[in-house]
């Protein structure tokens, strides 16, 4: 896992509820594209789910 993935992974974790990619696109002064990409791939990696479309939140909890 990279940094980014890292830092926006934290941050769905710490957000308490799931959050849409623009929001924490703002929070980490990110394009809210990369972010999508970033939560595509964790997705993939299984730590990432979308409870409702287009929020997200991460797995397990």
């Amino acid at each position: 896992m990279d940094e980014k993935e890292k830092m926006v992974l934290d941050a769905i974790k710490n957000a308490g509820k799931p959050v849409r990619p623009g929001d924490l696109a703002k929070g980490a002064n990110m394009e809210s594209k990369e972010v999508s990409k970033i939560i595509d791939s964790l997705k993939k990696k299984g730590l990432v789910i979308s409870p409702k479309r287009c929020y997200y939140s991460p797995a397990g909890d």
